[in-house]
Formats: C-alpha cells, sequence, structure tokens
C-alpha cells in the first residue's frame, strides 16, 4: 500500500507544469574525456567560421555515449580548430548511454563540460519507465539529467 502511495504521489508531482525532475541516466558515468567519433554521409568544412557540419545518418560516439541525427553542427574552439567546442545535433536527435534512451528535436552537446541540453519534445526511456519534458540537461560526468517545462512521468511497479 505504501508502495502505491508514493507511486500515486510520485506521478501527481511528475504532471505539474514547470516542476523539474532530476533522474539518474546512462547507469554508468560517460567517460567525457574520452575521444569523439563522428560519421555521416556528408561533411562540409567552413574555414572562416570554424565549423563542419556533418549531415545524413550522423553517428557521435564517446566513451559509452552514442547520439544519432540527422545534421550535427560541430564548433570548433577559437584557439584551436583541433579542438572540439560544442557540437549542435538537429532532427531525429536520440541519446542513449548504457540502458537509457532520450529523443529530442535538437540536442547541444558541451564537449568540455559533458553537458548535454535536449530540447524540443523530450523523452526518455529508463527501462519500461517513461519520463517527458520540454529540455532535459545531462551531466555525462556525473551520469544525471533534470528534466524541465511539462514534466510527465509513466513509472510502472517493480520497474527500474
Amino acid at each position: 500500500m505504501r508502495r502505491a502511495v508514493t507511486l500515486a504521489t510520485l506521478l501527481m508531482l511528475a504532471a505539474l507544469p514547470g516542476l523539474a525532475q532530476t533522474v539518474a541516466f546512462g547507469g554508468i558515468k560517460a567517460d567525457v574525456s574520452a575521444p569523439v567519433e563522428l560519421s555521416a554521409d556528408s561533411l562540409s568544412v567552413n574555414q572562416s567560421t570554424g565549423q563542419a557540419v556533418f549531415s545524413g545518418n550522423v553517428r557521435i560516439g564517446q566513451g559509452e555515449m552514442k547520439l544519432a541525427a540527422d545534421e550535427v553542427v560541430v564548433h570548433y574552439a577559437k584557439d584551436s580548430q583541433q579542438k572540439i567546442d560544442t557540437l549542435e545535433a538537429t532532427g531525429n536527435v536520440t541519446l542513449v548511454s548504457g540502458p537509457d534512451a532520450a529523443e529530442a528535436e535538437r540536442a547541444v552537446y558541451d564537449v568540455a563540460t559533458g553537458n548535454i541540453t535536449l530540447s524540443g519534445q523530450v523523452l526518455l526511456t529508463q527501462g519500461q519507465n517513461i519520463l517527458s519534458g520540454d529540455s532535459m540537461q545531462v551531466n555525462l560526468a556525473d551520469g544525471t539529467a533534470q528534466v524541465t517545462g511539462r514534466v510527465r512521468s509513466v513509472l510502472q511497479p517493480g520497474g527500474n
């Protein structure tokens, strides 16, 4: 009975507008110092802006973290075009880390901090549990995520 009351309370709290919800993400911490690997159908580089655009079936991997999108713009550090500053993914974005997966319309990955911000109809699945919101910030270094906006959750009894 106590478990049912706790579950009902969590579901009611998750439905409140503007409430942020922090969850574990990825089961394990991702290695933010690992090399970033990218693959795509095409690549366009603009030396003057310090950007590279990967498009078509883009796949990014860094340790346990995998990200897929239709297009990814790589912004290089101002002092070195050998060092990635941020990755901006758009279109059918999927982020997978360990057993957890998130979908969104857009994601911005700050490589130096290991933070990924997903926005636009964010949907997080953890086993049979589902959590959605307007945006989600994932900290790959400590394996946590915070979902904000209109947060909704479906938790399965006995689920992980």
